[in-house]
């Protein structure tokens, strides 16, 4: 697990600070950049180095997706988006996007979602089990780190399911073993390794993966408090990736 590495490991943003400059220092960086082939998408790789291998791998690799299974993503920012555009490598037969914002529901139609679920009048596990018949979905991926949201998968996985937590937890979430064990459900947590960064790399060259759909605004590098301002208010924004340019 290269997130767990005794030396090295995830490093940037965790034990030392991360950067945004037009020039940077990487400590361990023979084992954790890649060559940019000549003629890329530099921006759309961008997208490569967090967001992607994150829904990846922590959402759709350890939740399992299958062809035809029926996988619900709750919450639909770019973590949410990513697991969208990845889980269709899998080809399930109904993508369930659950989002309190309507414009990135919206969104994540024109990425794929089959149904989309506005959460916001508290009765999105009802909705998702109406459309599933009662059966409730194979995957449930947790893309947002709130009790709320972690609530919902608990109740809207089928028996043999499996529950795959993206979402960063600052709070206490309350397990339901009681019920899940029954079930026989499988549930996962866990940091991105990135180890599927080479294989994106390959799928964003052939044209099969478009990152580049997720940037929603640019700035200069000289405006990056601006930048902040727009990301740290994304729905009134309709903001998803930022990029800085530094030139």
């Amino acid at each position: 697990m290269y997130s767990h590495c005794e030396n090295g490991g995830w490093i940037l943003g965790n034990t030392i600070d991360g950067t945004q400059a037009e020039y940077v220092r990487i400590p361990h960086s023979d084992t954790s950049l890649h060559h940019i082939p000549e003629g890329s998408d530099e921006e759309a790789l961008v997208m490569l180095s967090d967001i992607l291998p994150t829904g990846l791998e922590v959402g759709v690799l350890n939740g399992k997706v299958q062809p035809g299974d029926t996988v619900a993503i709750v919450g639909a920012g770019p973590i949410g988006l990513a697991a969208l555009l990845t889980a269709k490598f899998y080809s399930p037969a109904e993508i369930i996007m659950v989002d309190l914002d309507d414009n990135r529901l919206e969104v994540s139609k024109t990425f794929g979602a089959t149904q989309t679920i506005n959460s916001s009048s508290g009765k999105a596990v009802e909705e998702v089990m109406k459309l599933t018949e009662d059966r409730g979905v194979d995957v449930a991926i947790e893309a947002v780190g709130i009790p709320a949201t972690f609530d919902v998968c608990q109740e809207i996985v089928k028996a043999g399911g499996h529950i795959a937590n993206i979402g960063v937890h600052g709070k206490s979430v309350e397990l339901h073993l009681e019920k899940l064990w029954v079930q026989n459900i499988t549930m996962t947590t866990g940091l991105v390794d990135t180890y599927t960064i080479p294989m994106l790399m390959k799928t964003v060259d052939s044209g099969t993966l478009e990152p580049e759909q997720l940037i929603t605004h640019h700035f200069k590098l000289s405006d990056i408090m601006k930048a902040y301002d727009v990301f740290g208010n994304a729905s009134k924004e309709k903001a998803l990736k930022v990029i800085l340019e530094n030139s």
